[in-house]
């Protein structure tokens, strides 16, 4: 039987394809992924019984985005107690599939805590799977409640800094659906300002390397209906130089206790470029992003990305000779600079938006008062 919170029907809409479900079919329970490394060219499922399966597609990106990659590690912790491998290894492999990502540890540990304490309430292993099981759904529900408040959260903050409407936002990478429980985090924002009818234009970043912007953010901004606009990331100092930028509106993977935010790399130049500019450079995440843990932005380990992502392109449907396969436009043998994140100091953010409000200015106490008040609602 289908997970509950699966959406399920013969006849789907690329949009009503979900980026993750859990599927309980007769062979066994499994987690099923909408593949994104072949959008847009194709939308097709993966379907993982174990771990393994789960940590490579992790590793390969068919499924990602900070949000996302918690609620994937939790069913990956759920998958291996269901079919009876060890879950603590699993847990561990998960854990470390990308080390940028906060959210994908904090997914693991919770249904990796959910599992341990039915055991040690003295429940036996179906019990303790059903616990991590549990653990994976809540999570799930509750990102997707979380993008709702960041919606509206952000849509407000817009509203505020940029009172008139017709709102003219810049965004890298992909922030929606794709990423998301719910709608997304930052082109959740956009895309309550397009319901309002405020939204003028969304720039995309093609996001290079990868091209997430590209790929994936203008398949969600076609799928809705909105008014978008696709550019090289070299061309965003254009951009902000003739005036056409009102804010910048990008995700995180992680944020340090100070406020320093790791996203997609090219993000930095255009936190930069929005401050020499005015613009606002706005970050919408939710709360299990920031790691109190991470004292600043030295503390953030940077993921470094194969060379062959940056010496070849994948094409569909075009026969491919590099070792990644994808087709070179290198020379052989060139190395590459290719790290997947950079990170932006809080002094160039000028504010970050999350379910249980927003924090301007960013700072090590305004965050940490944030932080206080989310446990205390967890709690409560």
């Amino acid at each position: 039987m289908a997970d509950q919170y699966a959406q399920t029907g013969e006849d789907k809409r690329p949009s009503d394809i979900p980026a993750l479900r859990w599927e309980e079919p007769p062979e066994g329970p499994v987690l099923v992924l909408l593949d994104q490394t072949r959008l847009p060219a194709e939308e097709v499922e993966l379907v993982c019984t174990d771990a393994p399966a789960l940590v490579e597609a992790i590793r390969s990106l068919a499924v990602r985005g900070a949000p996302l990659l918690g609620i994937a590690g939790a069913y990956g912790v759920a998958l291996a107690a269901v079919r009876g491998y060890d879950v603590d290894d699993a847990a561990n492999a998960l854990a470390g599939a990308r080390p940028t990502a906060v959210n994908l540890a904090v997914g693991v540990r919770r249904a990796q805590a959910a599992h341990r304490a039915a055991l040690a309430g003295g429940g036996g292993a179906p019990q303790a799977a059903e616990a991590a099981l549990a653990a994976a759904r809540a999570l799930h529900r509750e990102d997707a409640e979380a993008s709702a408040r960041m919606a509206e959260h952000g849509l407000a903050l817009l509203d505020e800094l940029l009172p008139g409407g017709g709102h003219r936002v810049l965004t890298h990478c992909n922030t929606g659906a794709l990423v998301s429980g719910g709608e997304g985090t930052a082109f959740a924002v956009a895309l309550a300002a397009h319901r309002a009818g405020r939204l003028r234009r969304l720039w995309v970043d093609e996001t290079r390397p990868l091209l997430q912007g590209a790929r994936l953010t203008a398949y969600e901004a076609a799928h809705n209906g909105m008014a978008y606009t696709l550019l090289t990331d070299n061309a965003a100092g254009s951009l902000f130089a003739a005036g056409e930028v009102d804010a910048v509106l990008i995700g995180a993977d992680r944020i340090a206790a100070d406020g320093s935010v790791a996203n997609k790399v090219g993000s930095y130049p255009l936190a930069v470029l929005a401050r020499y500019h005015h613009v606002p450079f706005i970050v919408v995440a939710p709360v299990t992003t920031v790691d109190p843990d991470t004292l600043d932005g030295a503390g953030i380990e940077v993921e470094q990305r194969p060379a062959y992502e940056v010496t070849e392109v994948s094409v569909p449907q075009v026969p491919v000779t590099g070792a990644g396969g994808g087709v070179p436009i290198a020379p052989l043998g060139t190395q590459a600079y290719n790290p997947a994140f950079d990170v932006t100091p809080p002094e160039l953010v000028t504010a970050i938006v999350t379910e249980e409000g927003v924090v301007s200015p960013v700072t090590t106490e305004s965050l940490a008062g944030l932080c206080e008040r989310a446990r205390r609602a967890t709690a409560g």
